[in-house]
Parts: C-alpha cells; structure tokens; sequence
C-alpha cells in the first residue's frame, strides 16, 4: 500500500500535501512537490490534514521551504494542520520555522 498522498490536490487549489506518515522514503517526494510548487505559485500552501507522523526529514524540508520562500519574498503556509502535526512541530519547538501559528492549529 502506498502512504504517500497526490503531491497537489485541486481541491485545495494546488497546495502540496504531506502524506499520512512523512518518512525519509516520502521526504524526496514532498521536496520535489515543494519546488513544483514554488516555481507555479505565487504562495506555497503545505495541506497537514492528514498528517499522523512525521519525522525529522520532512521537518527539515519544511523548514528549508519556509526559509528558501521567505528570501524568495514568496508567502509560505502551513494549512489545517492535524493534531499529531501541530503536537510534534510543538514539541521539537520549530512551529516559528516552519510558520505554523498556534492560532492556526485548531
């Protein structure tokens, strides 16, 4: 079974989603779809809805995303983010690198 979600989901108008278990396998995958989504939009929008884990690759190509976004002057968001997202972000104190605001998490 593949645990990786569709990189881009109309839907949520071209935000790149982040699979239900973000691991060192899913990682090349988000960067690839994080880099599409840079060139196409004027903001990357990252969908964590689904997120039930994720680990410290794809914490830190969320981190380099909001970081290349930001000296690109390119808005850079984090949306709906799931509880276990929020909960782990939180607790390795990188919410401000990845721009997630608490008042966003619910």
């Amino acid at each position: 079974m593949d645990s990786t979600l569709p990189l881009h989901d109309a839907a949520h108008d071209g935000a790149v989603r982040l699979p239900a278990h973000g691991t060192t396998v899913t990682a090349e995958d988000l960067r690839v779809g994080l880099v599409l989504a840079a060139d196409r939009n004027d903001a990357i929008e990252v969908d964590a809805s689904d997120v039930e884990s994720v680990g410290q690759a794809v914490l830190q190509l969320l981190v380099a995303a909001r970081n290349e976004a930001s000296a690109a002057g390119q808005d850079f968001r984090i949306v709906n983010p799931s509880q276990a997202f929020v909960e782990r972000v939180t607790s390795c104190h990188l919410a401000h690198a990845v721009g997630l605001e608490t008042g966003d998490a619910l």
